[in-house]
């Protein structure tokens, strides 16, 4: 627990605070789960203390000095601290949800376990940070300095990253076995479903959703409301990166237009189209016909013929296409890596 004198002496104010710590260099303060809720520290010499635990929640913390101070677990939601320099600091377990860490001085920082849930960091400095089990959600990080993120323990091989949002992710690849075998079940078994989702033409997708469930494929369906939106089209392209194949309906096209030209041309994934009837396709889409990971399109007539036909007509033709595209990668790569003859 907090020393309750020098708790005291900081609850004066920053003027006699600062008074204080010049007559008394020695003196390390102990602020240990002090509840400093909305003080203003602008300013205050805060060096070498020891705030572990503290409740700094809401603070103005701007110009504090935190030089060699103890911030392992403190709570700084909704604190302040533009401008702050933090470099070398012991920020493990902190919470920093809410916090505006913008133009702060990280720099080497100990962020491990840290709580970073949409704080703002916005131009800062986060060169040399561990980042070892940090909680990273929402930020700000317009203009911030990454490089050098360690996402490993302390004694162990250093891994470093320049992207705290992707370094959690990246750790779990590493070390989570589930998380393996679960991208490993999602490149291998997803198939992402495209269409329009007004009532009639959903109850086709929703038939083909289940229908490659009983096939045991991974069916993804991605339900949207209203035009397609920059944000919507890379969802629907990073989707498509994990998939194994794409299955189309052309039928009614609203959106599919701009899923497909957000997929196609740059991701080779096998797209089967679908169309019900005797209706042509949208006119632009005889432009994906130069790809040839595009499958001529399948027509159908009615639904429960189009669940008769579905694995001779669709997914086998998807999945050749998959093998095929797989072997000229292999084919790619073996040249790449041939040994090449020296000439004189």
């Amino acid at each position: 627990m907090a020393n309750d004198e020098h708790v005291a002496m900081l609850k004066k104010g920053v003027d006699a605070w600062n008074a204080w710590r010049d007559e008394n260099p020695d003196t390390r303060p102990d602020l240990t789960e002090a509840n400093l809720t909305g003080a203003d520290l602008n300013g205050a010499n805060l060096s070498g203390a020891d705030l572990s635990g503290a409740n700094l929640s809401g603070a103005n913390l701007r110009g504090t000095i935190f030089f060699e101070a103890d911030l392992s677990g403190v709570n700084i939601t909704g604190a302040d601290l533009r401008g702050v320099d933090l470099s070398g600091e012991n920020l493990s377990g902190a919470d920093l949800s809410g916090v505006n860490l913008s133009g702060a001085n990280l720099s080497g920082a100990d962020l491990q376990t840290a709580t970073l849930v949409s704080t703002d960091l916005t131009g800062a400095d986060l060169t040399g940070c561990r980042i070892h089990g940090v909680s990273a959600w929402g930020l700000k990080l317009e203009g911030t300095k990454q490089q050098n993120l360690v996402i490993t323990r302390v004694g162990d091989p250093e891994i470093t990253v320049d992207d705290i949002e992707v370094a959690q992710f990246i750790y779990l690849m590493l070390n989570n076995q589930k998380v393996k075998n679960a991208i490993d079940t999602i490149t291998s078994k997803a198939v992402l479903i495209l269409g329009r989702f007004t009532d009639e033409r959903k109850a086709v997708l929703d038939a083909l959703r289940e229908e490659l469930r009983k096939r045991n494929y991974l069916p993804i369906l991605f339900d949207f409301e209203g035009p397609t939106t920059r944000d919507i089209s890379e969802t629907i392209s990073l989707l498509a990166r994990m998939a194994r194949f794409i299955i189309a309906d052309l039928t009614d096209p609203s959106s599919i237009p701009k899923e497909l030209e957000a997929i196609v041309p740059n991701l080779a994934v096998p797209v089967q189209p679908l169309l019900e009837g005797a209706s042509r396709p949208y006119a632009m889409f005889k432009d994906y016909w130069k790809y040839d990971w595009v499958l001529p399109v399948y027509r159908y007539d009615g639904l429960e013929p189009l669940l008769a036909t579905l694995s001779k007509m669709v997914i086998v033709p998807a999945e050749e296409k998959v093998e095929a595209l797989q072997e000229r990668r292999r084919r790619i790569e073996a040249e790449l890596t041939k040994p090449r003859r020296h000439r004189r």
